[in-house]
């Protein structure tokens, strides 16, 4: 009798364990599945996952239809654990298949702020006692500077000049702070330094750097790189614009990626306009362009549903021989599918790319993916400590971006 107690016991335990391991599976497939997918027409629907997940459509497994849906058709879709447990319903929109030109090419950036932005406040001593008139104002590193006393400023020396010869009387500042402008009264006061009015801040009135180009969208005439916003290095924060340029670079030098140190690829800027900058957003940079491109390289966008683990090649430029193709592996971070940034983990297995770079370096942020054939992301981001390893954006994320961006462009056009 006691051994059927224990043998039950056991049983039972095995029982819980079970059940809460399958509601913990559960709620994490629940949690990591995206709410909305897009699907070529006549292509397979997949959800990559170590645990088994079907999709249906009207009692159909999706990734057994040839002909799903015609396109533009929004599908309920409900996807099941083995094949039995209902997991949730996923939206599935059937889209064409969209076809860009595959870049890889390095390219730089000079963005102009609106007004200047302040990047740092400090004290002076005036009268021989400490003072900070920025911070006794009110104003806040990040805050944008747009004009004093009605005078625009669009530069650092703008704001030097007003501020020295203002002879300590108050000035109006007007800030724009996040989304909202506010006017704010400061008193420069004398330096014991030098005897010039000062205010205590520092400020940035331009941005330029390095990165490589994803692809250019002939149907939207958008071209987009970086796969990451550009953000002020002192504020942390994404760099707002009045206006700015993507322009034609070439990589004259690398510094090798260590373990702990981050590498980078150092080139010069020609100043040729590739494209007007549009948007700088977690996406990437995007811009209007303006000058001719190559476009024999075109190639499918994958949707997220078709990346897969495994092989796949990244396009860069690394030196004057033009873009090469070098081998990687990656791999779909499960839990950030349903994210817009850092979809992908790649490990660079190329030898000569490692031995030339490192791994992964500065300068090769949005640099092309391709798996299977297809353009399924660019890289972003490096792991520091180990610079063979980094992260990716899908390359559809981008790509339903660039359409948003050509889409209000249109829309600014007709106003």
């Amino acid at each position: 009798m006691k051994i059927f107690k224990k043998i039950y016991i056991v049983f039972y335990i095995i029982v819980c364990l079970s059940a809460f391991g399958l509601v913990g599976i559960t709620g994490y497939y629940n949690f990591s599945i995206d709410e909305n997918y897009s699907i070529t027409n006549g292509s397979t629907f997949v959800i990559n996952s170590l645990i088994p997940v079907t999709a249906e459509y009207n009692g159909k497994e999706v990734n057994k239809c040839n002909e799903l849906a015609e396109i533009g058709a929004n599908l309920k879709v409900d996807l099941k654990l083995f094949g039995v447990i209902p997991l949730k319903q996923t939206n599935v929109k059937v889209v064409s298949k969209t076809n860009v030109a595959v870049l890889g090419i390095p390219f730089g950036i000079k963005l102009y702020t609106e007004g200047v932005l302040v990047t740092e406040i400090s004290k002076l001593t005036s009268n021989k006692k400490e003072c900070c008139p920025a911070k006794e104002a009110g104003i806040k590193i990040g805050d944008y500077i747009i004009s004093v006393n009605e005078n625009k400023i669009t530069s650092n020396e703008d704001l030097a000049h007003i501020i020295e010869d203002s002879a300590g009387q108050k000035l109006n500042f007007k800030i724009k702070r996040e989304e909202k402008y506010i006017t704010i009264k400061l008193t420069p006061a004398a330096s014991d330094e030098d005897g010039l009015f000062k205010a205590g801040i520092w400020v940035k009135d331009s941005s330029a750097g390095i990165g490589t180009l994803t692809f250019y969208s002939p149907q939207n005439n958008i071209v987009c790189g970086l796969g990451h916003a550009i953000y002020d290095t002192d504020t942390k924060s994404i760099l707002k614009f009045s206006k700015g340029e993507l322009v034609g670079a070439s990589i004259i030098h690398v510094n090798k990626a260590l373990s702990g140190v981050p590498g980078e690829l150092k080139g010069k800027l020609n100043y040729n306009t590739i494209a007007n900058m549009v948007l700088n957003n977690d996406n990437g940079v995007f811009g209007e362009l303006n000058c001719k491109i190559n476009t024999e390289n075109m190639t499918e966008i994958a949707r997220k549903s078709e990346v897969v683990n495994g092989d796949a090649e990244i396009l860069c430029t690394i030196d004057d021989s033009g873009v090469r193709r070098f081998s990687c592996e990656i791999k779909v971070k499960d839990q950030n599918v349903n994210d817009t940034i850092q979809n992908i983990v790649i490990k660079i297995t190329d030898e000569n790319l490692i031995s030339k770079t490192g791994g992964i370096v500065q300068g090769m942020s949005g640099s092309p993916i391709i798996q299977n054939g297809k353009l399924i992301g660019a890289v972003t981001h490096v792991l520091v400590d180990d610079p063979t390893k980094g992260y990716g954006i899908f390359a559809e994320n981008m790509l339903e971006t660039a359409q948003s961006v050509a889409e209000s462009n249109k829309f600014k056009d007709a106003s």
